[in-house]
């Protein structure tokens, strides 16, 4: 199981916020490089930067900051928020980003189709809920026409492999993944699947190690390492 510490950006700086509430962030660095460049020390193998400004607007605005966390760390890097346009994928790839995250693009079969013809594996699908209702645009809009499994089996068939799958009332709360949910997914699909959202402690990790067997991939740490309630070493050791 791969661990992959989250960078969130918001006006250039490193924060989190509390169950995707733009009001209720807080701000961990305003050194978005030197955050990348200790999380590669620490032995990260994946990193997972996400545009916060971006998501919300619809308009990438920290692609200057990605570009030099690209340059500057070993480590691949997977980015999104803001990238609603086959352009901003290829430019986003251009930065030296081993692929690119589309979540508000879940509405648009039609161009996920020519995307993942374009780029294949560049790209991976993130699926953003809360109470099975899938969130668009920084988590701020809801998008209820197609459920959650509904949308898994289109991804399927249009030939995914891989989905990062967030539980929106957990991300950021340091009160445990849902393990429920996470589990109907792996049941319910074929699609590897990488978690994110609510992991407060180890004990979450080996909860989320046990269903490797059944698909899970990856988990999304983000919360939980700035507020140092394991080191990624020690989390590294249970992957």
């Amino acid at each position: 199981m791969l661990i992959i510490p989250a960078i969130d950006l918001k006006d250039a700086k490193v924060v989190r916020l509390l169950r995707g509430r733009f009001e209720d962030k807080t701000t961990y660095s305003t050194d978005p490089i030197k955050t990348a460049l200790h999380w590669q020390r620490e032995g990260a193998k994946y990193l997972h930067v996400v545009d916060l400004d971006g998501a919300r607007t619809g308009k990438i605005a920290h692609l200057d900051i990605v570009r030099k966390m690209a340059r500057s760390i070993k480590v691949p890097i997977e980015f999104g928020g803001g990238v609603r346009d086959t352009k901003c994928i290829k430019k986003v790839l251009k930065c030296g980003v081993q692929r690119v995250v589309l979540g508000s693009k879940v509405q648009d079969e039609k161009f996920l189709r020519s995307a993942f013809k374009d780029f294949a594996e560049k790209i991976i699908l993130s699926i953003d809920a809360r109470d099975n209702i899938v969130r668009l645009n920084g988590w701020q809009k809801k998008y209820s026409k197609l459920e959650i499994m509904q949308l898994l089996l289109m991804l399927e068939d249009i030939g995914f492999r891989e989905v990062i799958y967030t539980d929106i009332s957990r991300d950021g709360a340091l009160n445990g993944p849902n393990i429920t949910a996470i589990k109907k997914i792996l049941k319910k699909s074929r699609l590897s699947l990488i978690a994110s959202g609510g992991v407060s402690c180890l004990a979450d990790l080996f909860k989320l190690k046990s269903l490797e067997k059944q698909g899970l991939i990856g988990a999304i740490v983000g919360k939980a390492l700035y507020e140092g309630k394991f080191t990624l070493k020690e989390a590294l050791k249970i992957s």
